[in-house]
């Protein structure tokens, strides 16, 4: 369904994963932009709308490259980095009704944002674009499949006639100030699905048994709801 709206109501994120010293997987999330004009200071995936004859997965790399310094699709990494596309998941809708597809990349390397890998010759990430990103940091890829202590809550709503579950996930980080990030809602949901497929395995807690949106933004096409381009939000 993905290439099947207008241009103006696509978009695309990458889950960015990396194995950290003992080998676990890790995803990269970004903090929006207290200035933005929608979804500000909420947690999200690198990435944004398509441009013209764009691929998904270079979508998604042009906007990690502009927000948080990944190099793009077309640009060399340095060593020992490289990039390997895995897959595309089913397409999501975003509340402001833009179809987002998800793009899964493992990057192989050092921890790009390990305080180990100061070196500046072989330093990735992060080079953050401020104005549209106020921080990055990591979580542990697996745990998004589990329900444990304060990690995890979760509710039930309806969107556009169907029952939707409402993740949240709470991230502390101790080594900054105890700090605690919230990742939920379609962010939080894509990256369940892509934990779901990376190892094979339900949730403990809730969730729709489907991937992505697709049937509803196939609903919503036929009925002519997403047919006229959508305003470009800033």
């Amino acid at each position: 369904m993905y290439n099947s709206v207008p241009l103006s109501r696509r978009a695309a994120v990458l889950i960015l994963l990396f194995a950290d010293a003992k080998g676990d997987l890790n995803v990269v999330v970004t903090i929006r932009a207290k200035t933005l004009s929608s979804y500000a200071g909420d947690a999200a995936l690198p990435g944004g709308r398509a441009e013209n004859t764009e691929t998904a997965f270079q979508t998604a790399r042009r906007e990690a490259s502009e927000e948080i310094g990944l190099p793009d699709i077309n640009q060399k990494l340095p060593p020992p980095f490289s990039v390997e596309h895995l897959c595309e998941l089913p397409a999501n809708l975003a509340r402001t009704e833009v179809v987002v597809r998800p793009c899964v990349a493992l990057l192989h390397g050092y921890d790009p944002l390990s305080e180990l890998n100061a070196d500046p010759e072989v330093s990735l990430i992060p080079i953050l674009d401020t104005r549209e990103v106020e921080a990055v940091f990591t979580a542990p890829f697996r745990d998004f499949l589990i329900e444990q202590g304060e990690w995890y809550r979760g509710s039930w709503g309806t969107w556009h006639n169907s029952q939707w579950r409402m993740h949240q996930f709470f991230v502390r980080k101790p080594e900054f100030r105890a700090q605690v990030y919230r990742i939920f809602g379609m962010t939080a949901r894509i990256i369940v699905d892509a934990a779901r497929v990376a190892y094979g395995q339900e949730p403990e807690f809730e969730h729709n048994s489907h991937f992505g949106d697709e049937e509803m933004i196939a609903e919503l096409c036929e009925s002519g709801q997403l047919v006229q381009e959508k305003a470009k939000l800033s």
